[in-house]
């Protein structure tokens, strides 16, 4: 197509700043800067307040995780105590007894963080100790001492006195500081005899604390503190007597932004340290970030954005140019021919098709175009149909195998309950849980009496009968939070959770016993059952214990004439 020519003189409408091209040029490019720039600024607040609330909680999780462990691991060395008190050879009431050197030192080596652990008799005499320190010594002013007579305690954070001579310090440029346990220790006639008492190290604290802030994912400029009830810090020792938590720090958010007396503005949290213990320290996990590295991502996108916008902008005032110039060209042929009509300085030229015919094969070539378009766009969403609903169909019988792979993997084939393999792992999870909750659980292990005779008289098939109709019976009568599996054989298993009594154990126990002995076996008549029942304890070092404990119940049961119950240290 042919547009004449167009003269490209200094004076000419093209280049004049109110030309068409200029106009849109200037109005597409300020409206791409003016709407870069505030969605930037909106989203840059959005993302800075996100940023804010996704460090807060971070630092706060840290702070909540720091402080319950370290609530857990104050009670457990307290419980630890108490439990040592009471220990036969303690109760007997000779301090002097060569066991009970022997226990300490055992309680020593097992558990790292106590630095000493020592017995005191009534009058404030050490009479044995861990590595024979203070042996003879009176500590009938120590403050743990005089509490220990009262009851079980735990004592704050103090630097040490008569140990710090006779201990070494690993830790030179910090002075030796340690947390006090104590208890009473009462004969067996009730009378009190004397006090077991336990230093653990101050690092333990400072260590178990860390260990929880390194092993979250946070930010590595973010710092635990321990402070006091006071406010004062006491970790970490660059801290401690320089630096206070600030009086405006409020209680019931989970996060803040303080000035702390460095002057520098924090994102800050704080948990209260709850030990469960008559002697509550009031320690507080405070967590905080420096704010300005908490929005250093914001300060690094803005400087990102701005190139970003500054490019967008010429490139969109470029587009806008060249748009202009594309829609300008039929124009400016129309101008082009009327000042030469004007000046009748030669003949005018117009557009070989002044209805501007370039216009409409454009369009007919667009609608063609878009008629093709819509043609694919059809084909592509009617493709993507068919593709979704063949994943929707591999991805349900992808389910359905893996539901049926975890069902063969946990289910006994025979008797439709739990398999071993889900005993071991339901065992474990209970035993964590204890540890963690400090509620223990309950072990049932039974085994059908004569079922040899069974399989021997009547067959397999029979004898499979007879362990599905066992199975039946017990999962029919034990409660809907009890686990039941089979053990192996025809012995089962069941697990009572939640720290059930013994008198909730025994009629769990009895009530399957008698289900069983009362019902009629096809083709065999009657069956019993024996059952061992045990509870496991905080202190088992394995979850084998609560099951032998059980298994040496139900022997006893076996031998006693079967058909019966027996618990665990009943024999």
């Amino acid at each position: 197509m042919y547009y004449g020519d167009i003269p490209h003189a200094k004076g000419h409408p093209l280049f004049k700043h109110n030309s068409f091209r200029i106009r849109l040029a200037l109005w597409f490019g300020g409206l791409s800067l003016f709407t870069l720039l505030s969605v930037g600024i909106y989203a840059g607040w959005l993302t800075a307040t996100q940023i804010k609330v996704t460090a807060g909680e971070a630092i706060h999780a840290n702070a909540m995780a720091a402080a319950e462990l370290l609530g857990a691991n104050l009670y457990e060395r307290e419980m630890d105590i108490a439990l040592v008190s009471q220990a036969p050879h303690f109760v007997r009431g000779d301090l002097s007894d060569p066991d009970v050197l022997s226990s300490l030192d055992r309680r020593l080596d097992m558990r790292n963080e106590f630095a000493w652990l020592g017995v005191v008799d009534a009058e404030g005499t050490v009479i044995q100790a861990t590595n024979n320190m203070l042996v003879g010594q009176s500590v009938a002013q120590r403050p743990w001492f005089i509490a220990g007579l009262q009851g079980v305690y735990s004592g704050d954070v103090h630097e040490a006195l008569l140990l710090a001579k006779l201990l070494p310090n690993p830790h030179a440029d910090e002075p030796l500081r340690f947390i006090d346990f104590a208890a009473p220790i009462h004969n067996r006639e009730g009378k009190l005899v004397g006090v077991v008492a336990a230093h653990a190290h101050w690092n333990w604290v400072t260590e178990t604390v860390q260990a929880v802030a390194n092993r979250r994912e946070h930010a590595s400029d973010s710092e635990v503190l321990i402070v006091s009830s006071t406010g004062n810090v006491l970790y970490p020792q660059a801290l401690a007597g320089v630096s206070r938590l600030p009086d405006n720090l409020p209680h019931n958010k989970h996060y803040s932004i303080v000035t702390w007396d460095d002057g520098r503005d924090y994102l800050t949290s704080q948990v209260t340290v709850d030990a469960r213990s008559n002697s509550n320290f009031g320690w507080r996990i405070v967590v905080r970030q420096p704010l300005e590295n908490a929005l250093a991502p914001i300060y690094a996108m803005y400087s990102r954005f701005f190139i970003l916008a500054l490019i967008a902008v010429l490139l969109f005032s470029l587009l806008a140019w060249r748009l202009a110039q594309t829609i300008s060209k039929p124009i400016e042929q129309l101008a082009a021919a009327a000042r030469c009509i004007k000046l009748n300085t030669s003949a005018p030229r117009y557009p070989t098709d002044t209805s501007l015919s370039e216009v409409a094969q454009l369009s007919s070539a667009m609608q063609s175009m878009t008629e093709s378009l819509l043609t694919r766009e059809r084909e592509l969403e009617l493709l993507n149909q068919t593709l979704e609903q063949q994943v929707l169909q591999r991805t349900e019988a992808l389910a359905a195998a893996n539901k049926l792979l975890e069902h063969l993997a946990t289910i006994d084939p025979l008797t439709g309950t739990n398999n071993r393999r889900r005993f071991d792992e339901k065992l474990e999870d209970c035993a964590r849980m204890g540890k963690r909750t400090g509620r223990g659980f309950s072990i049932l292990l039974l085994d059908a009496d004569h079922f040899k005779k069974v399989n021997d008289n009547y067959g397999h098939p029979v004898g499979d009968a007879v362990l599905q109709q066992i199975a039946t019976l017990i999962t029919n009568n034990t409660r809907a939070t009890d686990f039941v599996a089979r053990y192996g054989g025809e012995e089962f298993v069941v697990i009572l959770p939640d720290a059930p009594s013994e008198t909730e154990v025994r009629t769990v126990a009895e009530k399957i016993r008698t289900a069983i002995e009362s019902a009629p076996f096809p083709s065999v008549g009657h069956m019993t059952m024996s059952i061992g029942s045990s509870t496991w304890h905080p202190n088992d070092s394995s979850t084998t214990q609560v099951i032998q404990r059980a298994d040496e119940a139900l022997y006893t049961a076996k031998a006693s004439g079967r058909n019966r119950v027996v618990a665990y240290g009943q024999q």
